[in-house]
């Protein structure tokens, strides 16, 4: 049963493939009106639960929103049993053509006694809304009258709770068509949608919870197996993609060997927040690359990590890499790159670039790839490349790649195809798309991280797990796991010091308390 849940609560789908779902689900014999009971009796028993540490009990006033479907037809039902459970229940149903079951709910809801109401001034006092106006699959974008009584809805600053999808957004995209219910608490149904894990939907679906009604995961499997999967990290997902637990018999040389190429005099702090991230990732071999000016001020950081000072240029950047003897680049298990370097060390980057390491790029590692041509240089690349972009970065590497800001999993699915890399688009909702547009998302976050240099600790803590990385796992879980652990740890700083109090070294000192 966990293996069941943990494997269903990884699964993402669009509109399109959630319908697929749905019509085997009903081919196989599932009535359509059973479903709806089962779904509806599943959140009318949720809603007291989630009420219980406010005075919002029973005798609560409920108001039910309810649209033309089976979204509509789900809200009914969810309003009967409130009622029989003593809530005080309204309806609102503004819409003159309902489909058959759904019609069939009101009428019941109706001889019941429930009041019901078609326009938005007629509508009592309520202690929360229930939103079923519209759900999975909406195309185009609402209008008048439906998008005034939206709007006025949401200015009632009443606790909203949407069924599947805030009523107004678009389930791939998380665009909102026109206007959108700005809900308290989203109750997304069967599967996740895109929606939830695009950026620009969140401060619509308040905090999102699946309702899981059985889907058997052989229908699944049969609606996915041909596209490419797109996946939320769970705990359990990345704590069995950490190297762990070690041999019992192991040395340093057998736990990976990371270089990192960073800092310079003006950015001197980049080079210590990527190295305390490097450090917390259990690397057995640590080396920083660093201008020479720099080496002191490391080693007080970083006792245990080789500091390798480098000749540096008159503005303080890497001049050029300086190893140990009897060391290159091909003596690292992974390389990052990046952090602080400025782009006066451009020669050092194409110097990464052209080994033969698994190699990681971030920040100034970016900017000088983008001015080299990201595309054309990295499919000269023999070895594995990882790439760590925010929007902007992302943008100018991949300029003829669709809007980010529009559909964050298609542009990172596109920039990986194009780069023939694994791709990290930042964001609220991190994702990290593979070359055959296999996707992983984060599915949760803290502004906390929006601070300077909370990148660089990602960056090394990623780098130290890729020098750590086996050939049995797929390079985009280890990146996704790096991106998992990367959130937990502000998630939990943020939760003990505000999110005002999570600055890039406070976070270091929450990377392994975030795993235990």
């Amino acid at each position: 049963m966990q293996d069941r849940q943990e494997q269903i609560s990884q699964v993402v789908v669009t509109a399109g493939q959630m319908h697929d779902v749905e019509k085997r689900i009903f081919a196989a014999g599932m009535p359509v009106v059973a479903l709806m009971e089962k779904v509806a009796g599943l959140i009318a028993r949720r809603i007291p639960k989630i009420l219980s540490n406010t005075p919002l009990l029973r005798g609560s006033r409920v108001g039910i929103l309810v649209g033309p479907g089976h979204n509509g037809g789900d809200a009914l039902v969810v309003a009967r049993e409130l009622y029989f459970r003593g809530y005080e229940v309204w309806i609102y149903s503004p819409f003159s053509q309902l489909k058959e079951l759904t019609l069939q709910h009101l009428q019941y809801a109706e001889s019941l006694g429930i009041p019901i109401y078609q326009t938005i001034e007629q509508l009592p006092d309520s202690d929360l809304l229930i939103d079923g106006l519209f759900g999975l699959g909406l195309e185009r974008n609402l209008t008048d009258p439906i998008t005034s009584a939206i709007n006025q809805l949401n200015e009632l600053s009443l606790p909203i709770y949407s069924i599947d999808l805030p009523s107004g957004l678009h389930t791939d995209t998380g665009e909102v068509l026109g206007t959108a219910i700005r809900a308290t608490h989203t109750f997304c149904l069967g599967l996740w949608k895109l929606a939830f894990f695009q950026d620009r939907a969140l401060e619509y679906l308040g905090k999102a919870e699946l309702i899981d009604f059985d889907i058997p995961l052989a229908d699944v499997e049969a609606v996915l197996k041909d596209a490419p999967k797109i996946k939320r990290i769970t705990r359990a997902k990345a704590l069995a993609t950490l190297p762990l637990p070690r041999p019992a018999v192991t040395h340093k040389y057998k736990e990976g060997h990371l270089l990192l190429i960073c800092g310079s005099r003006r950015y001197a702090g980049g080079a210590i927040l990527t190295g305390l991230g490097a450090r917390a990732s259990g690397v057995g071999m640590l080396s920083i690359a660093v201008p020479e000016s720099l080496k002191s001020l490391l080693v007080s950081h970083l006792p245990e990590a080789l500091i390798v000072g480098c000749p540096e240029t008159e503005s303080g950047a890497i001049a050029h890499l300086q190893l140990p003897e009897n060391t290159d680049l091909s003596s690292f298990n992974a390389i990052a790159c990046g952090p602080g370097l400025t782009r006066d060390a451009t020669p050092i980057v194409q110097e990464a670039i052209k080994s033969d390491r698994p190699l990681l790029l971030d920040a100034d590692g970016l900017n000088i790839l983008a001015q080299m041509g990201a595309i054309a240089t990295l499919k000269k690349r023999q070895a594995v490349t990882v790439l760590t972009p925010h929007t902007g970065e992302f943008e100018r590497l991949f300029p003829d790649v669709a809007d980010a800001k529009h559909d964050r999993v298609k542009a990172v699915q596109e920039a990986a195809a194009q780069s023939e890399a694994v791709v990290l688009l930042k964001g609220a909702r991190t994702a990290i798309a593979n070359p055959q547009g296999a996707v992983w998302i984060v599915p949760e976050s803290t502004p906390a991280l929006a601070r300077g240099g909370s990148g660089d600790v990602l960056t090394g803590l990623l780098g130290g797990l890729l020098a750590q990385a086996t050939t049995q796992i797929p390079l985009e879980d280890i990146v996704a796991t790096a991106a998992w652990w990367h959130s937990q740890a502000g998630i939990l700083a943020a939760q003990e010091r505000s999110e005002l109090g999570v600055d890039a070294f406070t976070l270091t000192q929450y990377l392994i308390e975030a795993l235990t």
